[in-house]
């Protein structure tokens, strides 16, 4: 066969032939690469990987999806990232030999209008837009070393002024509160507008009690909760009182252990539940953030994409 029949069959031949270049990974892919894994995870019986995930979104919850997917499967014990400038502004150097926990921040740029129109528009501004992500990164305290940091106050086992600030929130959302011993053996319960909680249980049971149900009524009325099964609903539910109560510091048990159930090999359901999972918390923490704020304030943090 003569090379110009060749070059025709198999244009990659061509001298002509230029590859395209390298496409920067877009949010989008971070996830579904982050979700791809945890799935391999799940199959191979490892279950606690969805707890992995959920505290890191309890510890994380300034950060993107996208990004706290990053941190917990690179280094699922992190407990405070931050980058090189802000531990060296905290008196702390990163070991010599620790590997980064690569993260994606947003890149933005200013949306320029035409020459002419700039002339004829000279008192207008040119707004920012954002133009793509790329890769930064972040060190755990645990690969840093120098100063002590000051330690936050902890909460541990007690709702404390949370549980009022979390009543407030419920009342904000025009979501009504009551006290009923009628609904045990049950905890709680949502009716779509309606939180009732059974009376007698400790601050710290009331507050996760009142997330869980919280979680329902956020998340689960009209067509999410006819597109989702119970044992969606539920595990949302009790991922968000576990990310909720572990970012306050209460201990909350494991929460759902078992996430195969809830994807039955969909990666996109598994992909939305926990993106669902995470914004709602991040609302959830929010709201509270005047005391979460307060016990947090002195330690490293960098909002990222």
């Amino acid at each position: 066969m003569s090379s110009a029949v060749a070059t025709i069959n198999n244009p990659v031949q061509s001298s002509t032939y230029q590859p395209k270049p390298q496409q920067r990974p877009t949010a989008k892919d971070v996830i579904a690469e982050n979700v791809k894994a945890l799935i391999a995870q799940l199959e191979a019986g490892k279950s606690d990987a969805l707890t992995a995930y959920l505290d890191a979104m309890a510890r994380f919850h300034n950060y993107s999806f996208g990004n706290i997917l990053q941190i917990a499967r690179q280094r699922p014990d992190a407990t405070n990232v931050a980058g090189l400038y802000t531990w060296n502004q905290f008196g702390r150097r990163v070991k010599k030999g620790e590997k980064g926990i690569q993260i994606f921040a947003p890149m933005i740029g200013k949306n320029r209008k035409k020459q002419e129109e700039a002339e004829q528009n000279r008192d207008e501004k040119s707004t920012s837009i954002l133009v793509g992500f790329r890769a930064v990164y972040v060190f755990d305290v645990a690969q840093t070393e120098g100063a002590e940091l000051p330690a936050p106050a902890a909460v541990t086992g007690e709702a404390g002024a949370h549980l009022d600030r979390l009543i407030e929130f419920v009342q904000q959302q025009g979501i009504e509160l009551e006290y009923n011993e009628r609904i045990a053996p049950a905890q709680g319960a949502s009716y779509g507008g309606k939180i009732v909680l059974l009376p007698g249980q400790s601050k710290a049971e009331t507050f996760a009690t009142l997330v869980h149900e919280l979680g329902h009524e956020m998340l689960h009325r009209a067509d999410r909760r006819t597109a989702t099964t119970k044992v969606v609903r539920e595990t949302e539910a009790e991922s968000i009182a576990f990310i909720v109560g572990k970012a306050i510091g209460l201990q909350t048990g494991t929460a759902s252990a078992d996430y195969i159930q809830l994807y039955h090999g969909n990666a996109a359901l598994l992909a939305e539940s926990l993106e669902v999972i995470q914004r709602t918390s991040a609302v959830i923490l929010a709201a509270l953030e005047e005391q979460i704020t307060n016990e947090t304030s002195k330690q490293p943090t960098e909002e990222a994409a």
